[in-house]
């Protein structure tokens, strides 16, 4: 098995090492206005607004979050109501890791400098990272870059604060659309998919894929 050995292992934080709540959350907040049968696709919906809403120029996450909330009870047909999308957006501190994440974290934290790349603000991303239980060499947060992943200046931003180049790195994330083929456009051949079911496999973007964070110390040598 090939062993990587990174300067930095960097990581998207929501849905890689946090349980991303926000399909629950919205399940739970809309249960009086959408079926249960229809549910799955209202959440699928609102997910796709979230990306359509950071494609744009930078702006504060809370909007991210409300605006696409709010479009996707537009589509639905739906009431909007008494500012549900910052409810939403008031719940992310509040989300911990995935069961598998925080041992794994420990054993890659003795040897090698994590570092989170996560669409957060800063007021939110602190809470979750306490929660990991791993020291983090550097958190890089949207607001910081002034961009969300996809985009490509989020990337740029991470190699500038890090003064490193794109072999420096491995990236790891469970989402090929917001970080892996990103990782990939900018140069980042060392990447991990964890396949938390959030998107199907896309093997052209060339990443070593694990089913959880346990499968991650083996590929850097511990």
């Amino acid at each position: 098995m090939t062993t990587l050995r990174p300067k930095y292992i960097t990581f998207d934080c929501y849905g890689t090492l946090i349980n991303f709540q926000m399909a629950p959350t919205a399940r739970e907040m809309f249960a009086d206005r959408i079926a249960a049968e229809d549910m799955d696709q209202f959440t699928r919906d609102f997910a796709a607004y979230r990306l359509d809403e950071v494609l744009g120029d930078w702006k504060p996450y809370n909007e991210v979050v409300c605006n696409a909330i709010e479009r996707t009870c537009k589509r639905w047909g739906i009431e909007y109501r008494d500012n549900e999308g910052m409810k939403i957006y008031h719940s992310v501190p509040t989300w911990g890791p995935h069961a598998d994440v925080p041992a794994a974290l420990a054993r890659l934290a003795k040897e090698y400098k994590l570092v989170a790349l996560t669409n957060a603000m800063d007021e939110q991303i602190p809470h979750n990272i306490e929660k990991l239980g791993a020291p983090f060499h550097r958190v890089l947060t949207a607001q910081q870059a002034q961009a969300y992943k996809p985009h490509l200046k989020a990337f740029e931003y991470m190699l500038d604060q890090l003064d490193c180049n794109p072999d420096d790195i491995l990236h790891v994330s469970s989402s090929l659309r917001y970080d892996l083929m990103s990782a990939h456009d900018i140069g980042i051949k060392n990447k991990v998919f964890v396949s938390r079911g959030h998107e199907p496999s896309t093997p052209y973007y060339n990443y070593h894929e694990i089913s959880d964070l346990g499968g991650l110390p083996g590929l850097v040598g511990l």
